[in-house]
């Protein structure tokens, strides 16, 4: 049963209109500050549909920057609550290599607070957005690439181990 239903949803996910949509409101909440990871989305909907792999890695990493863009502007307003932590080695860090240090935007844990506090720090935002963007669509390229190479029997090895 839970079979059907993991293939019913990747087929649901594979449809154009559906899974590009679902890619790009993951991708967007998931750069926010809030906990939720993309990468299985993006997989998914690749997996279910490989020719529209550049389709779902352009659209995550739009969702995915324009959540970085959404984090840049919560610090440019946010001064007061990052008032002390303007001591810490990540805001020399950030004044030193400036907006460069976008293209870590990506990474979990620390990629969501870089974007919010290069944006408090009013780092350049074009190019804070230039370097957000290629770091995330790297990402997404590089981790379903991945993916993608991992033999279909390790998957359902993995489903069975699960299961």
């Amino acid at each position: 049963m839970i079979e059907s239903a993991v293939h019913w949803l990747l087929s649901y996910l594979a449809i154009p209109e559906v899974g590009l949509t679902s890619v790009f409101l993951i991708s967007f909440i998931s750069a926010t500050l809030l906990p939720l990871g993309s990468e299985p989305a993006v997989f998914a909907v690749v997996a279910a549909d490989k020719s529209l792999f550049w389709q779902v890695m352009a659209v995550a990493a739009a969702g995915n920057t324009l959540g970085g863009i959404l984090n840049y502007w919560i610090g440019f307003g946010a001064k007061k609550a990052f008032a002390k932590e303007r001591e810490t080695r990540w805001f020399g860090w950030l004044e030193k290599y400036g907006a460069k240090t976008m293209l870590l935007g990506w990474m979990p844990g620390i990629g969501d607070p870089l974007c919010t506090l290069a944006g408090w720090l009013k780092l350049p935002f074009w190019p804070c957005v230039a370097y957000m963007a290629i770091g995330k669509l790297a990402r997404y390229v590089l981790m379903t690439w991945l993916l993608l190479h991992i033999p279909d029997s390790s998957w359902r090895e993995l489903a069975r181990f699960l299961g």
